[in-house]
């Protein structure tokens, strides 16, 4: 009885997230995506430069290794994004730092898409055990909002092109922070990603070394495929579906799926945490399993905690507890 009023508690939880959202049309907007490269027509052309991106080892390379003109005052870091986009407020990256005292540990959190709040609980929760942590503002979220927009759709939408770019924002923005905690004496730096910023927080993890920890909450690897058959995308599968197969999905977002990079996620020196909802709705639990059995097949051994609840519902006691203690006891493990 009390799973099934967790399950319908998830599910209102989406309709009242779908309820302000519109079906858009796709675009390819490759120009976003693929800066440099001429601009294709096709869903065919997109998807060769996307497996050109997926074979540049560089691709979420940031090109700025200065860590110049940051700005910290009364706890909020504020510093230029790499990448500029048609929204102003979007081209600047605003933090908030709950500084430990210690330079012993940096967290550095990626929250959820569409997240409306900070979670001010967690830095606490660490903050008490010695752990700076540092709460990001991933593209087009809090202070990067598009002014009058209610949702941050830009990130994630059935614009393939501004999805790349806005994950690849991301990645830039967050290895830019993470190199400037370094230069700031901090000595061990690890990640946590929640659902869409668990992409996000794995991506940084497979091509950032200074990353020695990474927790994924409600992850799995294609990013495609949780678009596809998630109750919260339905909206964008909606304006996919008329003109994609979901084959041709998984390779135009190849640079986003974490299975083609496990191999970087499986370095030695890299100790790896997911949490997953198995009763999850809008990151399906199979295609989770599937990413951490492609995560074993190629040598990492992920400390993995599965919790009998949903997507939305992880946020309610015990579950946020039971995570959470994992979380802490994952960050303390030596080596």
């Amino acid at each position: 009885m009390y799973h099934k009023w967790l399950d319908h508690w998830d599910e209102q939880r989406a309709r009242r997230g779908e309820e302000a959202k519109k079906a858009t049309t796709i675009v390819l907007d490759s120009c976003l995506a693929f800066p440099g490269e001429k601009r294709v027509g096709t869903i065919e052309e997109f998807c060769a430069l996307a497996d050109q991106a997926l074979a540049d080892s560089s691709f979420y390379d940031e090109p700025s290794e200065s860590v110049d003109r940051f700005e910290i005052q009364d706890g909020w870091l504020k510093y230029p994004s790499d990448i500029l986009t048609d929204v102003e407020e979007n081209n600047f990256v605003w933090a908030k730092v709950t500084e430990s005292g210690s330079r012993n540990q940096a967290l550095v959190i990626f929250h959820h898409w569409n997240a409306s709040r900070r979670n001010h609980q967690i830095a606490k929760f660490f903050w008490r055990r010695g752990i700076t942590t540092v709460e990001i503002a991933m593209p087009y979220h809090f202070e990067r909002s598009r002014p009058g927009s209610l949702y941050a759709d830009d990130m994630l939408s059935a614009n393939l092109g501004r999805t790349i770019q806005s994950v690849r924002q991301a990645v830039w923005d967050g290895r830019k922070l993470i190199r400037w905690l370094k230069s700031e004496g901090y000595r061990e730096i690890s990640v946590l990603g929640m659902s869409l910023g668990s992409w996000v927080a794995g991506l940084i993890a497979a091509h950032e070394p200074t990353v020695t920890k990474a927790s994924l909450f409600l992850t799995a690897g294609s990013l495609a495929d949780m678009v596809w058959t998630g109750r919260a995308t339905r909206t964008i599968r909606d304006g996919l579906e008329r003109a994609i197969e979901i084959t041709d999905l998984r390779r135009a977002w190849g640079p986003l799926d974490l299975e083609n990079y496990a191999h970087k996620l499986a370095r030695p020196d890299l100790a790896l945490h997911a949490v997953i909802a198995t009763r999850d709705k809008v990151v399906l639990p199979k295609l989770s399993k599937h990413f951490i059995e492609k995560l074993h097949e190629v040598g990492a051994r992920p400390n993995v905690l599965e919790l009998n609840c949903g997507h939305y519902s992880l946020a309610m006691p015990p579950y946020i507890l039971l995570a959470g203690w994992s979380l802490k006891r994952f960050l303390s493990r030596r080596g």
